[in-house]
């Protein structure tokens, strides 16, 4: 028992295993140019969670865009005429840029359907929460992709 356990320990430890999360080498999240579109707030969120920096004195560095954009669709309605469904989703559009050339562009897209609400502060709340949602998501996946370029 002793040597599978050891055998196994061996292929784990060297197998070249690394945590997709750790950023040692954080260089490749330094950009010439952020530049943000959209939903400003989303844009803002995204560019602190990953902690996106600017550095306009290297040249050698790319370009960034984000376009970011949030919609609320009525998705169905109950026999009355009210709204019953909504449907929140949120789209990041990621373009990298290097001389005014597309190196890179991806689009992430999340999206979450929920019922109506008949107090609209609270409909409004958890829209919000909603969004945030939403948001986190997509900033997990900029991240990794990000990451692998």
């Amino acid at each position: 028992m002793k040597k599978i356990i050891i055998i196994l320990f061996f292929f784990i430890t060297s197998c070249g295993y690394q945590p997709i999360y750790i950023n040692k080498n954080s260089s490749n999240l330094i950009f010439k140019k952020v530049e943000l579109i959209g939903d400003k707030e989303i844009n803002r969120r995204i560019v602190s969670f990953i902690s996106i920096k600017e550095d306009k004195n290297n040249k050698q560095l790319n370009d960034l865009l984000l376009e970011s954009r949030k919609n609320i669709v009525e998705t169905s309605k109950d026999s009355k005429g009210r709204v019953a469904t909504l449907k929140t989703t949120v789209e990041i559009k990621l373009v990298l840029l290097n001389e005014n050339k597309i190196i890179q562009e991806r689009t992430f897209n999340e999206s979450f359907s929920y019922n109506n609400k008949s107090n609209k502060f609270d409909l409004a709340k958890y829209q919000n929460e909603v969004k945030n949602n939403l948001v986190d998501k997509i900033i997990e996946q900029i991240n990794i992709f990000l990451n692998l370029i």
